[in-house]
């Protein structure tokens, strides 16, 4: 039996399906890396910084590099 060529319909119906999917997983993806940083922030002893603060802190890190703002904050 030949095969049909599937629709251009069928075809966005499934584009529409695979995004939701990806949305679905990113948004799950977003909320495990989330729960890290939030461990990784208890690990180090960095709840006690205000928010504004450690927005600030990262602002900073991330305009100079990460690896610049370590290499500037570890002890020579």
């Amino acid at each position: 039996m030949a095969r049909s060529k599937p629709s251009a319909r069928d075809a966005l119906l499934k584009l529409r399906a695979e995004r939701e999917e990806l949305v679905s997983r990113e948004a799950r993806l977003r909320e495990e890396a989330a729960a890290d940083l939030g461990r990784v922030l208890l690990e180090c002893g960095a709840e006690v910084l205000e928010p504004a603060q450690l927005r600030q802190l990262l602002r900073a890190s991330m305009t100079l590099g990460i690896d610049a703002a370590i290499a500037r904050l570890t002890p020579a």
